[in-house]
């Protein structure tokens, strides 16, 4: 049911984002940005000024690749502790140079919908909607309200229903995460894009979520490096696991235009 579902939204159609990670901290190195379609500021910012310089010296160095940066949470209790709005730090980010918050996990945030609704009147668009931890391991309540949230805010362009950080007692399993996939797929239909984050989750996982309803793939290396051959290169190995499973791979940026097939 969740191919059929994304194969009505998607056809053949597989994107995926190559993705350079820059530090939050300012004494961190530039890594190299290479062929990335979005610059991801990661971390968090100890300050809002730290956050604005940041932003603004990232941007310096990105050209044409979109600068996402920071979590929707994180920039919330930054607002808090130092008691300005949301919406100023926000809008102070966007005259720095950024386009897009870098995540809003949804089970973390203290007001979701508040909050998605601020960055999309500060000008900013969200990269994606994400789960910190799984707060249950029944997923359906939690999946429903981020179909109730997409219909309150209508802004959220791409879903990772997979949980960021693990629980060491109680591991998820293989078909845990390819079920809720398929049932993110299929409950959060308002959402055009399921994703799957290919470092955090290994190419096995995401190409298997592929077959159950997802049709987006973050954070593929820019790394072009390929010392066992050309094949063996991050941008090959994507296109060829997405191949594999039957679809056809699409490079996006982080506006989600598309680079190439």
């Amino acid at each position: 049911m969740a191919d059929e579902v994304r194969r009505q939204r998607h056809g053949a159609a597989t994107t995926f984002v190559r993705v350079a990670a820059v530090p939050a901290d300012p004494s961190a190195a530039m890594p190299p940005i290479g062929a990335a379609g979005e610059i991801r500021i990661v971390g968090t910012p100890v300050s809002r000024a730290a956050a604005v310089a940041r932003v603004r010296e990232v941007v310096a160095h990105a050209g044409r690749a979109p600068v996402s940066a920071f979590s929707l949470a994180d920039l919330e209790t930054l607002a808090s502790a130092d008691g300005g709005s949301l919406r100023s730090l926000l809008e102070e980010l966007r005259a720095a140079g950024l386009e897009l918050v870098g995540d809003a996990p949804v089970d973390v945030l203290a007001d979701a919908r508040r909050s998605i609704e601020e960055v999309n009147i500060a000008g900013l668009s969200l990269a994606r909607l994400t789960v910190d931890r799984s707060p249950s391991p029944d997923p359906l309540p939690l999946l429903k309200s981020v179909s109730e949230l997409q219909r309150a805010v209508a802004v959220i362009r791409a879903f990772a229903p997979l949980p960021r950080r693990f629980n060491a007692a109680a591991p998820s399993t293989g078909f845990d995460d390819v079920k809720r996939v398929a049932l993110a797929r299929i409950i959060a239909d308002n959402i055009a894009s399921i994703q799957v984050d290919w470092t955090l989750y290994g190419p096995k996982l995401a190409q298997v979520a592929l077959t159950v309803g997802a049709d987006d793939l973050d954070a593929v290396s820019v790394d072009d490096a390929a010392p066992q051959g050309h094949r063996r290169s991050a941008l090959e190995d994507v296109r060829r696991n997405i191949r594999a499973a039957g679809y056809e791979p699409v490079e996006r940026n982080g506006r989600f235009d598309r680079l190439s097939k």
